[in-house]
């Protein structure tokens, strides 16, 4: 198994590529060892001192470090846990996992067009540099939205958030005219 590793925007983030799925479909976002109960994987990881945050997208891995810990000193154990837990065949997740962004019958129309924006023209892109960016609410004209994996604490996401995606709402939905990141 050869699992390549990528660069993201977020200095203390790293993107692992194990070269076949992870989830498939959809993200899990964990900050902790509690949080991440029901995931084998996550939880190995918290074990390597240093981990603060794991975050699974469809076929990549993304690890946040704190910043007392160098990556020449932490990739080496990330390795050999995502390597170990796919040559044993063990499940990525024990249950399975809400999507935040489906579109619901019961959203209204302007949310509907927010979600379906961000499924096509956000997230993929977003998922590139190792992140994810969910849905949370519109209420009086503001988008709120999560930030997870390497977007979470990345120094360029307030610019994507407002020069990106709060433009790009603005143009399509003229009932947005602000976005938000909640902590």
């Amino acid at each position: 198994m050869f699992i390549q590793t990528e660069q993201t925007p977020n200095p203390a983030t790293l993107k692992f590529l194990p070269g076949r799925d992870v989830l498939g479909r959809g993200t899990a976002d964990f900050t902790s060892r509690e949080d991440a109960a029901r995931s084998p994987l996550a939880q190995k990881l918290f074990e390597i001192d240093g981990i603060e945050g794991v975050f699974l997208g469809a076929d990549f891995i993304t690890i946040t470090k704190t910043g007392a810990k160098d990556w020449f000193l932490l990739k080496p154990s990330i390795l050999g846990v995502i390597m170990e837990h796919f040559t044993a065949n063990r499940p990525v997740l024990l249950s399975e996992h809400a999507d935040d962004n489906a579109i619901n019958e019961d959203d209204d129309e302007i949310v509907q067009q927010i979600k379906e924006l961000l499924d096509t023209r956000v997230r993929p892109a977003v998922a590139q540099d190792g992140g994810d960016i969910t849905f949370h609410g519109f209420e009086k004209g503001v988008v709120y939205l999560h930030m997870k994996g390497a977007c979470s604490g990345c120094p360029s996401s307030t610019a994507t958030l407002k020069a990106g995606i709060e433009n790009m709402l603005r143009h399509y939905i003229p009932e947005v005219q602000e976005v938000r990141a909640l902590r």
